[in-house]
């Protein structure tokens, strides 16, 4: 067991935390890089982009989910709960799987929790991920507005793929936070989900025209 800033992680999740983040980069890397993979082009692969997507990748869509878990746990952990994320691998199978394929599908696990807790506190819980993202998109801003080159490129792909991660998981179905968040408070429910879908239409929309 290891603490962090007064936060008690399990060698087991630490593992896991790693294993899920590595699988995520290398899902997204063969989903936008994977042409070779399915045989597309007859030429060899560009070892190179691979390399560049995979960077982008790991600092990005990794550093989402990551953050993103650590919130659920973090926020639990303050509302005195035993809080640990625990990895899928059959889901992060299929995760790397679909990214070969072409799509993504991305389950690679989630925070568990465990002790009284309230409504208010659960729904806390729940949204603190969606609103890591968000928080998150707001800081690859400034590389994508005001960088050149990779930094820039790695602030346009961390916003856009923070504002999807918020608006994914406050869709209220599942076992997605937002299920949880509308059960708890339509209000906080309709702010979160609304900007997060807003600041991704609208993110969409500007590169489009």
């Amino acid at each position: 067991m290891y603490e962090i800033a007064d936060i008690r992680f399990y060698r087991e999740e630490l593992r896991d935390l790693a294993v899920a983040w590595l699988a995520l980069s290398v899902a997204f890397t063969f989903f936008l890089e994977g042409d070779f993979i399915r045989g597309q082009p007859i030429y060899a692969p560009d070892i190179g982009a691979l390399v560049r997507v995979f960077l982008l990748s790991t600092a990005t869509v990794g550093a989402g989910f990551l953050l993103h878990e650590l919130a659920h746990k973090v926020v639990a952990v303050q509302f005195g709960q035993i809080a640990a994320f625990r990895a899928k691998y059959d889901m992060l199978a299929i995760t790397v799987a679909s990214g070969v394929a072409g799509f993504l599908f991305a389950a690679p696990g989630a925070v568990y929790h465990r002790g009284a807790i309230t409504a208010r506190q659960n729904g806390l819980v729940a949204v603190a991920g969606p609103v890591t993202n968000l928080v998150l998109a707001a800081v690859f801003l400034i590389p994508f507005v005001l960088g050149g080159g990779f930094v820039a490129e790695v602030g346009q792909m961390g916003v856009l793929i923070n504002i999807f991660l918020a608006a994914f998981n406050m869709v209220p179905a599942g076992p997605l936070d937002g299920k949880t968040v509308a059960q708890w408070h339509k209000g906080v429910f309709a702010a979160v989900f609304g900007v997060s879908l807003l600041s991704l239409v609208g993110f969409v929309v500007g590169f489009i025209f």
